[in-house]
């Protein structure tokens, strides 16, 4: 780094970032044929973490496969129409210039940022985005690189996720799209697609785990010491958050001291006379006023929560009786019926892969 430039063209070409793993691929080397080219497309005003995030996965697993004498899998590029890419963090990346469209590729990710907007509305950049995926074996979004995506008519008829904070911009600008706004990530088929910022990462090491398996994944989580490898059917953000998103200030504390209370009481009665009594309200006012806050019935709600709650003890290995039991469902049916209604799976299920 000089000035604060992050050489992104060194990046590139080495296919490594900066890590504590020995020994390095020596400098100006590009790894030996054949490996997995990985372009991360930037753009003025992108995230930085958007781009630094998925590139120091993909970098780890080279890290790690060379110390373990092997060649690294992966050569990374970021690419830019215009180098270098000034982050909104406020730092520069050098960057490639845009390859030909029809140059051989694996992975084509694009990162997301406030400059997502001025990306879209660039007709040849779209243009060379709808060609190299063409040339691509998959091609993945983060956060609001969706909006790239869909841009370009990729998205169109699939499932697909960004940030929460956009999801309804999303959905208004791209009614094609099966927009799912809860997961961590989305892959539906060669196209993925992840949640806020930080999802990049999720991204990056369910993609590094399609090509050289768990065991490496992980292990790059832990170098990267991720506290949680988390697999795309987690929520981008807890329940009670996404109740209280839109509601006003005087409900919203109201309704935050109400679903801490839910969380605390999840064995007890629920029902719509006692939580309209806890929040002070008649049980008409209560379901009114709560609906127009948080958008969800209040049983709706207290499902959302007790799921989550359930989510944190399959997690953590509970059993699926001892789980269904101590959030309140009362029956492992019940329970069942609920998971598969928030998140499409079961409880067995979600155990299995969490």
């Amino acid at each position: 780094m000089d000035g604060g430039r992050v050489d992104g063209g060194r990046i590139a070409r080495d296919a490594v970032a900066q890590s504590p793993i020995t020994p390095r691929i020596p400098p100006m080397m590009v790894p030996a044929p054949p490996f997995r080219r990985v372009e991360i497309l930037g753009f003025p005003d992108a995230q930085l973490l958007d781009v630094a995030g998925p590139t120091q996965v993909f970098a780890t697993a080279n890290d790690l496969a060379v110390a373990a004498g092997a060649p690294p899998p992966y050569g990374l590029a970021v690419v830019a129409a215009v180098p270098p890419v000034w982050t909104t963090a406020g730092l520069s990346l050098s960057a490639e210039p845009l390859p030909p469209p029809d140059q051989p590729l694996d992975t084509l990710i694009l990162s997301g940022g406030t400059g997502v907007r001025r990306a879209c509305a660039d007709a040849a950049l779209v243009a060379w985005v709808v060609a190299r995926a063409g040339a691509a074996r998959r091609v993945a979004s983060v956060c609001s690189g969706a909006f790239l995506l869909a841009q370009a008519g990729l998205l169109d008829g699939r499932r697909a996720v960004t940030h929460w904070q956009r999801c309804a911009e999303f959905a208004a600008r791209f009614p094609k799209v099966r927009l799912d706004p809860d997961p961590i990530f989305i892959r539906d088929g060669a196209v993925w697609t992840s949640a806020g910022i930080t999802a990049g990462i999720d991204l990056a090491l369910a993609l590094v785990e399609e090509d050289l398996g768990r065991k490496t994944a992980l292990a790059v989580a832990r170098q990267l010491v991720v506290f949680l490898k988390r697999p795309g059917g987690q929520a981008q953000f807890s329940a009670t958050l996404s109740l209280q998103e839109g509601a006003a200030p005087e409900d919203g504390a109201r309704f935050d001291r109400l679903h801490a209370w839910i969380a605390e009481n999840l064995r007890g009665d629920l029902s719509l006379p006692a939580l309209a009594e806890q929040a002070a309200m008649s049980a008409r006012s209560f379901s009114r006023h709560y609906r127009q806050a948080t958008g969800r019935t209040p049983a709706r709600a207290v499902e959302q929560i007790r799921v989550e709650a359930a989510r944190r003890m399959l997690e953590q290995g509970a059993s699926v009786a001892q789980t269904a039991a101590r959030c309140g469902f009362g029956a492992e049916d019940t329970m069942r019926r609920s998971f598969l209604r928030q998140i499409g799976a079961s409880p067995q299920g979600y155990r299995e892969r969490f």
